[in-house]
């Protein structure tokens, strides 16, 4: 899917951190009883995904970097808050504002501006090593100025909306000074679905699209026979070709929006890379998040447990305030300077709770694999065989590795690890005694 749990966590601290870290993709949940007997059903099974040697021994380095980049990715976004805190940079930016411009409002939106630029450029040594990686690695075929344009559009998105987004919550601070939490809950959750919705309408500010037809007539006929088995109601001219072989090698296919936004996107890499069939599959998985109502479910989800971070991280936030304020130069959560406290207290709060989003959002994506394999059964040969081949393809053109550790699947990994769901895959065959599927009768 698109957006998972994690995405969508990660888009309200975006709205509350202004969006500093633009864009997502990539662990296992107890499966069904019927899934789990067929997975168990060879214990000595071998393993479905495999890499030759030369990219095996670059998928293990890989993975050593991509997991210490991301512990002290998140490490440094928490330091650098606290510090800008620590050394009163906050409080003198918020003076800086006020002495600039007269209208309060006007002040708010430079100060977070401001803000939403310091982050961004403190965030930037560690972007431009990932980036550095991802090329030498071959991921990455996108070209230094290509990729700062990139960075610089998504900066320009974050002063835009971020700055407007941070300016009402401040001001909700303001104005219910005891209760504030509540208010930025009750907002937070309709600005969620709005970017559900409006979120494809963005992606050709980064991203060439064309429609899928133009020169994968075939594929999309393929797709449609999926759509008619799912019922999801994507028409061709809803489904996208996006050239994403102008920067990367990497594979995916994605469902994206919600409503009259709603569509398929292929990348080039994808279509006609890989055969039609484990599009298909592909395609089966991300009309499952739709069919199985996995978005409305995460949004429940996630009010429920935002309603409850946010209690904790006012209190949380208050008592920085109380410990730490005098030296900070920050009277009140409801100055800008405090505001900036409340932001820090939610990424410590993201932070922890990291593992349990990502064990969320697994579970859903273990569901999506079961459904695509059920959707594409009776239309392709072999769906088993489809969807090991799918996975052995997204694998290694990501290079992720066959024997991830599994406190850092645990940690860091919003999908299962493509070794877990192409041995899932596999074996799950309920269909070979004559059983059903777990979503389809047939």
């Amino acid at each position: 899917m698109r957006i998972g749990y994690r995405g969508l966590v990660t888009i309200c601290l975006v709205l509350l951190l202004a969006g500093l870290a633009p864009r997502l993709f990539a662990g296992q949940t107890p499966a069904s009883p019927e899934s789990s007997q067929a997975a168990s059903s060879q214990p000595n099974q071998q393993q479905a995904y495999s890499l030759p040697p030369d990219k095996l021994a670059k998928a293990i380095a890989l993975s050593r970097i991509r997991n210490i980049m991301d512990i002290v990715g998140s490490l440094w976004g928490l330091a650098v808050i606290w510090l800008l805190l620590a050394t009163r940079s906050v409080a003198r930016l918020g003076a800086w504002a006020e002495s600039v411009l007269k209208r309060r409002w006007l002040q708010g939106l430079l100060f977070f501006a401001a803000l939403i630029v310091l982050l961004t450029v403190a965030g930037l040594p560690l972007d431009i090593f990932g980036h550095h990686v991802s090329r030498e690695y071959g991921i990455s075929v996108q070209g230094w100025g290509g990729w700062l344009g990139d960075q610089a559009k998504a900066l320009g998105l974050s002063v835009v909306f971020g700055s407007l987004i941070l300016l009402l919550f401040n001001w909700i601070v303001r104005r219910w000074p005891r209760r504030y939490w509540l208010g930025i809950w009750v907002v937070t959750l309709p600005i969620l679905v709005l970017v559900l919705f409006v979120s494809p309408l963005l992606e050709p500010i980064f991203n060439q699209f064309e429609p899928l037809a133009k020169n994968h007539a075939g594929l999309v006929t393929d797709l449609e026979k999926v759509v008619a088995r799912t019922g999801t109601n994507i028409p061709p001219d809803r489904m996208y070709l996006m050239k994403a072989s102008l920067k990367t090698n990497g594979l995916n296919a994605y469902v994206s929006g919600i409503g009259a936004t709603k569509r398929i996107v292929v990348w080039d890499t994808t279509a006609g890379r890989i055969p039609d069939d484990e599009v298909m599959f592909v395609f089966g998985h991300e009309s499952g998040h739709y069919v199985l109502k996995h978005i409305p479910k995460m949004l429940s989800g996630i009010a429920f447990v935002l309603f409850f971070v946010y209690w904790a991280c006012a209190g949380f936030a208050g008592w920085l305030v109380a410990r730490f304020g005098s030296g900070w130069n920050v009277e009140a959560l409801s100055s800008r300077a405090g505001f900036v406290v409340l932001l820090f207290a939610i990424s410590v709060a993201n932070f922890v709770l990291e593992p349990a989003g990502n064990t969320f959002s697994r579970h859903f994506e273990h569901e999506a694999d079961v459904y695509g394999q059920e959707a594409i059964h009776g239309i392709v040969a072999d769906p088993q065989k489809t969807a090991v081949a799918g996975f052995n393809a997204l694998g290694e053109a990501w290079l992720e590795d066959p024997n991830p550790n599994p406190l850092i699947e645990f940690w860091e990994y919003n999908h299962p690890s493509v070794k877990t769901r192409a041995n899932f895959a596999a074996h799950y065959d309920p269909w070979a005694n004559g059983g059903r599927g777990e979503f389809f009768a047939r």
